[in-house]
């Protein structure tokens, strides 16, 4: 029997502790609900910019708890869910798949593991806007004399 493991292959640029803290434009690659203890969803999103991270993978979990359920209904509107299936509350894991956005994340430990929060969405069309590298530009003292 095989056994597939993510970022086994340490060498790999989609390994998850590649990816720094920050904002990213992201696509949904792989969604899948899970139901333990809290259910959620585990999303796998592939990072499109910044470029010399693109292509790097962030995989992290949205819960579907009561309390969780405002961050999820963020998720999906910032990434430009179905507003039908949302507004029947229903959510589609094959939908979801190829949505882009923009997410916050930061990296926290819990019991010794490394784990990726999602902080913030927003969606795609506010890169430009938003990017990291247009911020700094925009910062005092660093304009070009």
């Amino acid at each position: 029997m095989k056994r597939y493991f993510e970022s086994l292959r340490s060498s790999d640029l989609s390994a998850i502790d590649s990816v720094p803290d920050g904002l990213f434009l992201v696509r949904v690659e792989r969604s899948q609900y899970r139901h333990a203890s809290k259910p959620f969803y585990q999303v796998r999103l592939s990072v499109l910019e910044p470029r010399h991270l693109a292509g790097c993978v962030i995989i992290s979990r949205l819960y579907c708890t009561a309390r969780a359920m405002w961050k999820l209904k963020w998720f999906l509107r910032d990434f430009g869910y179905d507003t039908e299936l949302l507004n029947n509350d229903e959510i589609d894991d094959k939908a979801l798949v190829g949505l882009r956005g923009i997410v916050k994340i930061s990296h926290v430990a819990v019991h010794c593991l490394s784990l990726i929060n999602l902080d913030g969405f927003a969606p795609a069309e506010r890169w430009k806007e938003l990017s990291p590298a247009n911020i700094r530009d925009h910062l005092p003292g660093s304009e070009v004399a």
